[in-house]
């Protein structure tokens, strides 16, 4: 019976380990053909395993094949792969340089900015309406006038001439909310503009969307260097001054009764009449007001005006020669009282926007008043 074609293969596969083909390098189809019919002829099959030598010429031609293939294939040469570099990380934002704070009280000298004067002076009696604005980001964490490290997020302000620090009232006359700020800071250097709020006090106000609101300003007083109250007495006088003259020394002093004068007559006591009973006093206690961001709801007027102020004066006279001098703008004297006396106010107006009242105190400014303002009122007075 003819063997199986499975034990074929077995022979064939028995065969492989121990068999050895020289294909490589072969130069010519007639050598190989050579090659596989000496191998072919020369094969004997083990016992057990009945190959055919036709089979075995098959295998061997296969090999031969795989061979050439393998040696006339030229293999493709090794590309480097290349992987992208990482990139690197963006750039950090700026961080703004650490500034130390050195609180201090100060007024200031005259200054100028921008070809306008400023005079710092102590104002007690400081009740003023303007436009306000308000400052943010751009001066976060810098140093202030008065040496404090602004705060966007704090309830300040800046202001031309007040001394530092003081708390101030600023009403809102659009909405009539209104808080306590802590004015630490100088501004705002725009014409026209009366106060300038740190963001989170302008939006306490209602106006930090729109950028501007009319407002009234009202002086509280001296500010707490190291606290949100009023200063107390021991930085009512700046320490500079406080420390120039030394105190005078000071010495126990003994104190005994004297003998009585030979000879002097000694006047008897005289009777002492009680005193009333001290009268009880109710004393109504105030709590300070502070920046602290209560808001306040206070009537305003429904409708404002805004004019462009020239000057205030005691003088009719005075104040007709400077509103002859802005008569092309409009400029006319309005009587009030102020502290129960007459005073005259030169304004140009009123107008119902900022913008024209801004253009008209610039015009008013090239002709030489530079100390001409914006105010609010309630209307013609």
């Amino acid at each position: 019976m003819a063997p199986a074609m499975s034990d074929s293969l077995i022979g064939i596969r028995a065969i492989l380990p121990w068999a050895s083909f020289p294909f490589a390098p072969l130069r010519s189809n007639v050598l190989l053909k050579n090659r596989i019919d000496t191998l072919g002829h020369a094969y004997r099959a083990p016992r057990g395993f009945p190959v055919s030598r036709a089979v075995v010429r098959i295998v061997l031609v296969g090999f031969a094949a795989a061979g050439l293939a393998t040696c006339g294939t030229t293999q493709p040469a090794r590309i480097p792969v290349t992987y992208p570099r990482p990139s690197a990380p963006p750039p950090a934002a700026p961080v703004p340089p650490r500034v130390t704070a050195n609180p201090a009280y100060k007024v200031g000298n005259p200054y100028q900015v921008a070809g306008l004067w400023y005079y710092p002076k102590e104002q007690t009696d400081y009740d003023e309406t303007g436009i306000g604005s308000w400052y943010g980001a751009q001066f976060h964490g810098m140093l202030t006038g008065n040496g404090e490290v602004f705060d966007r997020g704090a309830i300040s302000a800046a202001h031309p001439t007040l001394p530092m620090p003081s708390n101030v009232r600023v009403t809102n006359l659009e909405n009539g909310r209104s808080i306590v700020v802590r004015v630490n800071d100088r501004g705002p250097f725009v014409n026209g503009r009366i106060i300038d709020l740190s963001e989170h006090a302008a939006d306490l106000l209602g106006y930090r969307g729109k950028g501007i609101a009319r407002v009234r300003v009202t002086y509280i007083g001296r500010a707490d260097l190291y606290g949100p109250g009023p200063a107390p007495p021991s930085q009512e006088t700046p320490v500079e001054i406080a420390g120039a003259v030394p105190a005078a020394p000071t010495m126990m002093v003994e104190e005994a009764n004297l003998p009585p004068v030979a000879g002097a007559p000694v006047a008897p006591p005289r009777p002492m009449a009680s005193l009333p009973a001290p009268v009880e006093q109710m004393f109504q206690v105030v709590e300070p007001e502070i920046p602290d961001g209560e808001i306040t709801e206070v009537p305003v007027p429904a409708v404002t005006a805004i004019y462009v102020q020239a000057g205030a004066f005691s003088s009719l006279q005075n104040a007709g020669t400077v509103a002859a001098r802005l008569s092309g703008e409009g400029a006319r004297v309005y009587p009030a009282v102020a502290n129960g006396k007459p005073i005259y106010r030169v304004r140009i107006g009123p107008f119902q926007n900022v913008e024209e009242a801004d253009a008209a105190l610039n015009r008013a400014i090239s002709l030489g008043h530079n100390d001409v303002q914006i105010v609010v009122d309630a209307g013609m007075s």
